[in-house]
């Protein structure tokens, strides 16, 4: 039997990710670092590498310079060779909001050439900001033998969080029969991971039947459940969307422990290493005679003096003597100085903590930031790119200091929690 051709991955990589906050004022949000040495958008990349899939289409349109540098020509995933390729799709339009992606839909429509040109069977649409490994050939198979028109990958979730995604109701075969997006009351605990798989005739056919049909979630799955073959394709690993501060957080601090399920080593995640900040030529780490360190993740270049427990360190990070790094991920090349303190805190890139400054001070973690209470509630503190904290300033909890502020922005010698800089 002749095997069929390969799928092609459309990968949904445009989203604004507001809900990082300050992490991604400069940055798309599938190129937020990820575990000292990733991007998200790595796991997406590598599962489709891993899954023998060879061309990808890559749509992006927020603040894409950072994404489009780390994927480069592909060449670190293996999407370079004569039947191989990873292709950057902006949009077509301009450059007013309005010109942008009304949905995910709309998005694929605004690339119909690029599945024209390149012809497969079935198209996998995946989005580029999940933490996961899995299968996609696997659940080519099972939308071959389901003969489905669209294969949704969908797992078990609390029901507490169900309202954050697009749930389905199926039936004993797997088959969705009824939909809710982001459902306030749900029926179901089946969330869908923004995982499809469609034949690629029957995803023309649908994109070209109504232009205001811009959301695969909203309005094209609705209508394909009830006219069509839509399936729903369990999943028992480990995935999340790491779409919030919170679940950001939570996903770095799953790699320190044991049994979390998640494992980039193992899940053979690959990240574009010569883009990285000279990543590839960085030396080992290095530790002071009165360094202490518990179960943390050093990366290479890092030199520690200090203390430092549960925590997460790209690259270049230095922590001096007296300095006590503690449940927080610090971005490339960041400075803590003698003496300071950063507890549940995320530091950007080349952020400077002067010495005995603390960030994360005091055990109120229940006053919400002022400007964002939605994004910063659990006590978390976020630090800038390339912002600069002056010796003895003392930050609380639900804190935000902004990318690139320097010493003058400061009034006074403490940030209250809550309060923003």
């Amino acid at each position: 039997m002749s095997r069929k051709k390969d799928a092609l991955v459309l990968l949904l990589a445009g989203g604004v990710g507001s809900r990082l906050n300050i992490l991604v004022q400069s940055r798309a949000k599938p190129a937020v670092p990820f575990g000292g040495l990733y991007r998200i958008i790595d796991f997406s990349l590598s599962n489709v590498m891993n899954s023998g899939l060879t061309k990808v289409g890559v749509l992006t349109q927020y603040k894409p310079l950072s994404l489009m540098k780390h994927i480069g020509t592909g060449d670190a995933w293996d999407f370079t060779g004569r039947s191989r390729g990873v292709k950057i799709l902006p949009p077509h339009t301009g450059f007013k909001d309005s010109d942008w992606y009304k949905g995910t839909a709309d998005a694929v429509r605004q690339n119909i050439d690029f599945l024209e040109v390149n012809p497969a069977d079935e198209v996998i649409l995946l989005s580029g900001d999940h933490i996961y490994q899995m299968d996609f050939h696997a659940m080519l198979e099972y939308h071959r033998y389901k003969k489905a028109d669209v294969t949704v990958a969908m797992m078990v979730v609390p029901r507490s969080e169900i309202h954050q995604f697009g749930a389905g109701i199926i039936d004993g075969q797997n088959r969705i029969i009824d939909w809710e997006e982001k459902p306030k009351h749900p029926r179901t605990n089946l969330a869908s991971m923004g995982i499809y798989v469609f034949n690629r005739r029957y995803l023309l056919d649908t994109l070209a039947r109504d232009r205001d049909e811009v959301d695969f979630g909203m309005h094209i799955l609705p209508w394909a459940i009830n006219n069509d073959n839509v399936f729903a394709y369990p999943f028992y690993g480990y995935w999340r969307d790491v779409g919030t501060v919170q679940s950001y957080w939570e996903a770095n601090m799953d790699l320190l422990k044991p049994g979390s399920g998640i494992s980039p080593e193992k899940w053979r995640i690959r990240t574009n290493v010569e883009a990285e900040e000279r990543r590839a030529d960085r030396a080992p780490a290095r530790y002071g005679a009165e360094a202490v360190v518990k179960g943390s993740m050093i990366s290479a270049g890092c030199t520690i003096q200090g203390t430092v427990i549960n925590s997460v360190l790209a690259p270049g990070v230095v922590v001096e003597k007296g300095a006590v790094v503690k449940d927080s991920i610090l971005f490339v090349d960041c400075v803590v100085e003698t003496g300071a303190s950063v507890d549940l805190a995320i530091l950007d890139k080349l952020v400077h903590v002067g010495a005995g400054a603390v960030i994360g001070a005091g055990s109120n973690h229940h006053i919400p930031n002022r400007k964002q209470p939605t994004h910063l509630y659990t006590g978390i503190t976020l630090v800038g790119k390339e912002a600069a904290v002056p010796q003895g300033l003392v930050v609380g909890r639900n804190c935000i200091i902004n990318s690139h502020t320097h010493y003058g922005a400061y009034h006074g010698n403490e940030v209250p929690d809550g309060e923003s800089v």
